[in-house]
């Protein structure tokens, strides 16, 4: 299409408008929620958590902002502990949304403004879409369960604290959920 009629090509995650535009999930959830002392958003490509550590870190400075993985697609985990872009590798996970590699400019962001990464199982994020679907009457996609299921597991620190999760999307097949 670019060739054919001029048009721009715009990166899904690796581009500053978008992360900007992804951005504007924690800006809506800052604006409306009471003070937030923690935020969970699911990593593929890292448009979403990037734009959610910086828009936090302007706007609800003391929230720690935390991006959660499949274990079996853990390329941003791995990226962020060892300070340098990992590949993701064989990334055979429920979770599809996020079985593609970080970015650069995402990962430049999460380096910056990330508090921390963790990765959840399989079984977790199977739990945390049934569980959310029993409670909240909602049917959520595996990728936006992930966080979800970390705050569920308890891997991250949120007793007492007031938390903040990004759910990003609801395209699950009916016929074929995953209990």
């Amino acid at each position: 299409m670019v060739e054919q009629t001029g048009a721009a090509f715009i990166h899904p995650y690796n581009d500053p408008r978008i992360i900007a535009g992804q951005g504007t999930s924690a800006l809506e959830m800052v604006e409306d929620a009471p003070p937030l002392d923690l935020i969970l958003a699911p990593v593929g490509g890292g448009g979403l958590i990037s734009g959610t550590a910086v828009t936090a870190a302007g706007m609800a400075p003391s929230a720690r902002v935390v991006g959660c993985e499949p274990e079996r697609a853990d390329d941003a985990f791995r990226s962020f502990r060892d300070g340098r872009l990992q590949p993701v590798e064989n990334p055979d996970t429920i979770a599809d949304g996020l079985r593609t590699s970080l970015g650069e400019l995402p990962f430049a962001c999460m380096q910056r403004h990330l508090h921390d990464m963790v990765t959840v199982s399989e079984e977790e994020i199977r739990e945390a879409m049934r569980y959310v679907w029993e409670r909240m009457k909602i049917i959520i996609e595996p990728s936006s369960a992930v966080p979800v299921a970390a705050l569920l597991g308890g891997h991250v620190e949120a007793e007492g604290a007031t938390v903040g999760i990004i759910i990003s999307g609801g395209n699950v097949d009916l016929d074929h959920l995953p209990w």
